[in-house]
């Protein structure tokens, strides 16, 4: 069907949801360890067969190309089944070209940034990933039950955090939040509905994937190149647990109000 890229949405995340380490020592920020944590939604406004035949047919060359095809990386994703865009992972070479072609995609991404702290993961989230997880994603879709009559988010696939049980508790905590803002009644809202796939699986994640990873830049390093120059593609962030900025919207950012350097979190004190 030509217009399941209305009623279809593609999310994959930023950073991870790691707080403890050994001896139950906080491992916020250290090596290997983010020190904060992203949900994006990507919504296409052109047909999503077509964008993803575009992204095979690049993957595709990738494998073929000869300033690609022996780098390891690249070499090691061919051998297991095909070779995929993944940000984190992709030289910068490969990056520059996955964000031009974003560029030409008729796209735009929502993502929620959550700063790890560990008492509010200890005390709000008992403690647990797949609570902190289902937290911040009911936060990126509570605004959406009253826009659609029928959503599908397609989600990347991640352990625990993506199990139905999970994906329900975040359905029912972002109807909860939309219910108290909005005092809407249930058979008013939305049928939002859950596909979990592999990463791998489905070539549209890859835009999200690249999206969020430019905007964790900007919190994690301070670094704006890949955001500045995607930010026609990212129409919201919000920095979710920014409290200081709350008034008027200040934890929300967009192309007009973009995220600058000064949005590095700071280093934690331990």
């Amino acid at each position: 069907m030509s217009n399941l890229h209305k009623y279809h949405r593609f999310l994959d995340e930023a950073g991870d949801t790691t707080f403890f380490g050994k001896g139950n020592l906080s491992v916020i920020g250290k090596e290997g360890v983010s020190k904060m944590f992203a949900i994006g939604m990507v919504k296409f406004d052109e047909p999503l067969n077509e964008v993803r035949e575009k992204i095979v047919t690049f993957q595709n060359k990738i494998e073929t190309h000869p300033l690609y095809k022996n780098i390891p990386s690249v070499r090691k994703r061919v051998e297991n089944g095909g070779f995929f865009f993944h940000a984190k992972d992709d030289l910068p070479e490969l990056k520059k070209d996955f964000f031009d072609f974003i560029k030409t995609i008729d796209c735009s991404i929502q993502i929620i940034v959550a700063k790890k702290d560990v008492t509010r993961f200890v005390h709000k989230h008992n403690a647990k990933d797949a609570e902190f997880y289902a937290d911040i994603l009911s936060h990126l879709i509570k605004d959406k039950f009253k826009k659609y009559n029928r959503l599908v988010l397609n989600i990347a696939k991640r352990d625990s955090s993506t199990k139905t049980n999970n994906l329900k508790t975040a359905l029912e905590k972002a109807r909860g939040r939309f219910d108290k803002k909005a005092n809407n009644k249930a058979n008013e809202m939305a049928d939002i509905l859950f596909n979990v796939v592999p990463f791998t699986q489905e070539p549209l994640l890859a835009v999200s994937d690249y999206l969020c990873w430019a905007v964790q830049r900007v919190f994690e390093k301070g670094e704006t190149r890949y955001y500045d120059y995607m930010v026609d593609k990212i129409s919201l962030v919000v920095d979710l647990y920014d409290k200081d900025s709350y008034k008027k919207g200040g934890n929300y950012y967009t192309p007009k109000k973009p995220l600058t350097t000064k949005n590095e979190i700071s280093p934690q004190i331990t």
